[in-house]
């Protein structure tokens, strides 16, 4: 089947068969659907390369994720396609792992398929490569670290409003030693929610105890060791706040393996509010991060269809709130320690991994 066959039952030129199928306006309505009808009866599916190559326009948004094991990423990317499909667009998935290569291998993927806008929801990325994008006019929409200029946008978290959430929390339940378990320094995201927490310390007037903090790697994996290494220590705070769930749902294997409770003895508190954060237990207390919020953010920032100039970048804000389960509880002054518990108690095996979000 090809488009002259199509022509010759709709009674039209392959020019405007063509036309036709790339939504031109100089094809008249009825003449239009006559095609359209000569299509479903034919059952033809059109080349969408050379669709792109008549109109320019690929019908194709890319999405550059940094870890596709991480629950917060697939949520993200079913409610980015979601949108996507409603438009009539498609939407190549590319994951890199937080390696540099597979990153540069994303980014000559998305030209070779002539992407018609990127979402580049991870937290680094090198200039040369969005000089790549840039250079070609094609959109960008990034995540946290985005600098706003034509065709550039920005979605900015607003980590602060969400740590000081959960700091406001704990301390209402009368929590004043608290800890902090980051991400990898190494993010620009980790880094900004560190220091969130510790501003947050610095208004509220709570003392900071730099040995309550500790450095994880966003997996359950890292968030286990990192509170473990809290826990070995003369002294231990009252309640934790993880830089995100997988860090906290770890930290909370590591306190039942101690033969400790949640939240008896430790309260916790983790970011983002991955799905799997409702059925931990307890269920886990959490600052939420919409992950439909950002899909649409991100797919409204780049959606052009006229194609008749690179749109002026702007910037987003999306406010996180906190949801409150069972993983917090007051204070015990002077409390006793709690029997303790056999570490298969805990019921999970915590594996290594590397970096998340």
């Amino acid at each position: 089947m090809n488009i002259r066959e199509v022509a010759r039952v709709a009674r039209v030129s392959t020019a405007t068969v063509s036309r036709t199928i790339n939504g031109s306006d100089k094809v008249a309505p009825e003449t239009a659907e006559r095609v359209r009808n000569a299509i479903r009866k034919l059952k033809f599916y059109p080349n969408d390369n050379a669709r792109a190559l008549g109109s320019g326009r690929s019908s194709l948004y890319g999405l550059i994720i940094s870890d596709i094991t991480n629950p917060f990423f697939p949520e993200l990317v079913r409610s980015f396609e979601e949108i996507a499909v409603q438009y009539g667009q498609e939407v190549l998935i590319a994951n890199t792992n937080y390696d540099p290569s597979r990153m540069e291998t994303c980014v000559r993927r998305m030209l070779q398929r002539k992407v018609d806008g990127v979402a580049i929801l991870t937290s680094e990325m090198e200039a040369h490569l969005i000089d790549e994008f840039s250079s070609r006019r094609i959109p960008m929409v990034f995540l946290d670290m985005g600098v706003i200029s034509e065709g550039i946008s920005n979605i900015v978290l607003d980590y602060a409003a969400g740590v000081d959430a959960a700091v406001q929390h704990l301390s209402d339940l009368g929590h004043s030693d608290i800890g902090f378990i980051s991400g990898p320094i190494t993010l620009t995201s980790a880094r900004i929610r560190r220091e969130a927490f510790i501003a947050s310390l610095k208004r509220k007037r709570i003392r900071l105890n730099p040995a309550f903090i500790e450095a994880g790697d966003h997996r359950m994996g890292g968030g286990h060791d990192a509170m473990a290494r809290l826990l070995s220590r003369p002294s231990r705070p009252t309640a934790i706040l993880a830089s995100n769930d997988m860090t906290a749902i770890g930290a909370m294997g590591a306190i039942f393996e101690m033969g400790l409770s949640v939240p008896e003895d430790l309260s916790v508190i983790g970011f983002d509010d991955i799905d799997l954060s409702a059925y931990t237990q307890p269920p886990l207390t959490t600052i939420r991060v919409s992950r439909p919020d950002i899909a649409r953010t991100a797919f409204r920032a780049l959606y052009n269809p006229s194609q008749e100039a690179t749109p002026q970048g702007a910037e987003f804000t999306i406010h996180p709130v906190l949801v409150e389960r069972k993983s917090t509880g007051r204070m015990v002054p002077n409390g006793a320690p709690r029997k303790r518990k056999r570490a298969t108690d805990a019921g999970i095996r915590f594996g290594k991994g590397e970096p998340g979000r």
